[in-house]
């Protein structure tokens, strides 16, 4: 890949994207379904793409972008750091994230035993053929994204099974379409009931919302110049201090991957060394000159074009060859990912507990780019904080490292049934964490439950 590729491959996407935000002005339909620019382009951008029709001359690295683009995004909320305010509102921050981290975690064990439960418990009865590390297939597809089914279908293949590649890239690639279309139809569902706190129904939105064109009376800055054009641009300083830490966080990963442990995320990394220089800076007068608000739109901007990426790199052509195990687990896999939002969304988040679970539901059906995509729809700007909450959760990362390293291992050697009993005890044991910590909403009307410290002007 040549920089010229790179500038050609953006170039595209900026394109489409703009043709997106035409379509989504113009078209009804579009509208309806609350459906960003960059969703609307990434579709295009997958049609016209190598994928299907092969018109547009994008390189062979377009599903490497959304990695990077997720550094910048989880480096912006490390910089703009944190404030827990009063003692008061701290315990309340506190548990609201720790809340979080519990549903996250059982979101995750959730797509791995039930699915092997299954497999070992039903589906080599009806299919004696089906090699016995299918279940596990699901979850790396679905939570884990094309990337990790790749790393498990690579794990299977050294392990004697080579099929195991198609069947965990194909259920990367359902898990996408189900996360994008799943997403669309529950964001209408909550819609109506009244469960969103950041948007209306469509028939109540402002032409504003509608169309995604801000009338004259609604602009707003886009923020503050802290630095002087004649010594350096603004935004070329935020870009700096971005694109700076969110380089050296990818380094020091690599060290990391080389000399210590394998397998942690890039943006988690990133996230972690941005948090700590935030700490640093707040108590100099350099965070004095760092704008928030600029911070964001940086952020906002890779999210489109992370978005883009996402979608456009979708791989159709996997080829599905094993149908009838692949159509069940399929339905497997659709319930449960159903459950993380209904009833588990509501029952470990209190407020804004729709769009924090959307979220959950977006990257547990692929990638992290359809998450965002599925928040930015209904929370656009993160006033419910689940973009903090998610950057903060590294433990997360090293159980998700020690799931895909150790499992496809023991279901090829017989023992399927150790890592089904392990991690069911270990979401009973995140359920009763979860209710002494009580961080358990179960009992509370879920239309009261939409805000989450957002001032009465901003709601809707």
């Amino acid at each position: 890949m040549t920089v010229h590729d790179l500038f050609i491959d953006f170039a595209l996407a900026s394109g489409l994207i703009l043709v997106g935000q035409l379509l989504r002005a113009k078209i009804t339909l579009f509208q309806r379904f609350f459906m960003p620019a960059s969703m609307i382009a990434g579709f295009l951008g997958l049609i016209l793409g190598p994928s299907v029709l092969n018109i547009l001359p994008f390189s062979t690295s377009i599903g490497s972008y959304a990695g990077v683009l997720i550094i910048l995004i989880f480096t912006v909320v490390g910089v703009n750091g944190f404030e827990f305010g009063s003692d008061g509102a701290a315990k309340g921050e506190l548990k609201r994230v720790l809340g979080y981290q519990i549903y996250k975690l059982i979101a995750l064990l959730i797509q791995i035993f039930i699915p092997i439960a299954v497999t070992l418990g039903i589906l080599v009865r009806i299919f004696p053929n089906l090699n016995t590390g299918f279940g596990i297939l699901l979850a790396s597809g679905f939570v884990g994204g094309h990337g990790t089914a790749a790393a498990v279908g690579n794990t299977f293949n050294g392990l004697g099974w080579a099929e195991a590649m198609d069947l965990g890239m194909t259920f990367a690639t359902i898990g996408i379409l189900s996360g994008i279309f799943g997403g669309l139809a529950m964001i209408k569902y909550a819609t109506k009931k009244g469960y969103t706190g950041y948007i209306k129904d469509f028939t109540y939105i402002s032409g504003d919302l509608k169309t995604g064109l801000v009338s004259p009376k609604n602009r707003e800055s886009l923020g503050k110049e802290t630095i002087s054009s004649v010594s350096l641009d603004t935004l070329c300083f935020h870009l700096s201090i971005i694109l700076g830490i969110g380089g050296a966080g990818y380094l020091l990963n690599r060290y990391l991957a080389e000399n210590v442990l394998s397998g942690i995320p890039d943006f988690t990394i990133a996230y972690l060394l941005a948090l700590a220089l935030f700490l640093v800076f707040r108590k100099t007068k350099v965070y004095g000159y760092i704008d928030k608000n600029i911070n964001n739109k940086i952020s906002g901007t890779a999210t489109d074009y992370l978005v883009f990426f996402g979608i456009a790199a979708i791989k159709i052509t996997v080829i599905i060859e094993y149908a009838m195990p692949l159509l069940l687990m399929t339905l497997v896999g659709l319930l449960i990912v159903f459950l993380t939002v209904f009833p588990l969304g509501y029952a470990l988040n209190k407020d804004s507990w729709f769009e924090r679970s959307l979220f959950v539901y977006g990257y547990s059906t692929g990638v992290f780019a359809i998450g965002f995509v599925l928040l930015r729809i209904v929370d656009p700007d993160n006033k419910s904080k689940t973009i903090e909450d998610t950057a903060m959760s590294p433990i997360g990362s090293f159980v998700e490292i020690l799931l895909w390293s150790t499992i496809p291992a023991l279901l090829v050697n017989g023992k399927g049934w150790l890592p089904v009993i392990i991690t069911a005890v270990a979401t009973i044991a995140l359920f009763i964490l979860a209710i002494f910590a009580k961080t358990w909403w179960i009992g509370l009307p879920l239309a009261q439950r939409r805000f989450i410290g957002v001032a009465e002007e901003n709601q809707v």
